[in-house]
């Protein structure tokens, strides 16, 4: 008997339930693009080097070239378009526009969807490799431009607007704090 190398699978991608048949080898990237007509998550390198195709996965960035779609089921999916409230940009994307953070624009949707994570991973006290003290009582590092640099190093821009990008991860960052500091 012959096992089966397909399934139908169901999604949420971006809030919205997506049931279709895949091949067990289909990546998340090739069933967002080539099932799924969501071409915002880019393909880059296909090999997780670049982080183009970077989606969040249950609110954590992933390079979704090499995770595979059969794997995502049951899990809160959320590509760069579904990062918008309505026509409300996200905060990112708002200082990605404000500050040039992209150039030919082909990075851009990875770029978003992993400062959206790194701005929450920073909030909830994660260190990365260039946080100077990692004890839990010295509390939430600063995001500096050299934290941000580190936690975004994932992500490749050909075109080399790594210092606009810096700069827009730090004001969306700035403008998260102050966003959460108003509700409290």
């Amino acid at each position: 008997m012959a096992l089966s190398t397909s399934s139908a699978i169901t999604l949420n991608i971006n809030g919205e339930k997506h049931t279709l048949p895949v091949d067990h080898r289909t990546t998340l990237l090739d069933a967002l693009r080539e099932r799924l007509d969501l071409t915002g998550t880019k393909k880059g390198c296909d090999q997780g080097q670049c982080g183009a195709c970077t989606v969040l996965v249950d609110g954590r960035r992933a390079v979704s070239c090499l995770q595979l779609a059969v794997a995502s089921e049951g899990r809160e999916i959320t590509t760069i378009e579904g990062v918008a409230q309505g026509n409300q940009l996200h905060p990112v994307q708002q200082a990605f526009l404000d500050l040039d953070g992209y150039q030919c624009g082909y990075c851009t949707p990875g770029q978003v969807c992993s400062a959206i994570a790194v701005i929450e991973e920073h909030a909830a006290g994660w260190p990365s490799a260039a946080t100077t003290d990692v004890r839990p009582e010295a509390g939430v590092p600063e995001l500096s431009a050299e934290e941000i640099r580190e936690r975004m190093s994932g992500n490749l821009c050909r075109c080399g607007a790594y210092v606009s990008i810096v700069q827009a991860v730090a004001q969306a960052a700035a403008a998260n704090t102050e966003g959460t500091e108003a509700v409290a």
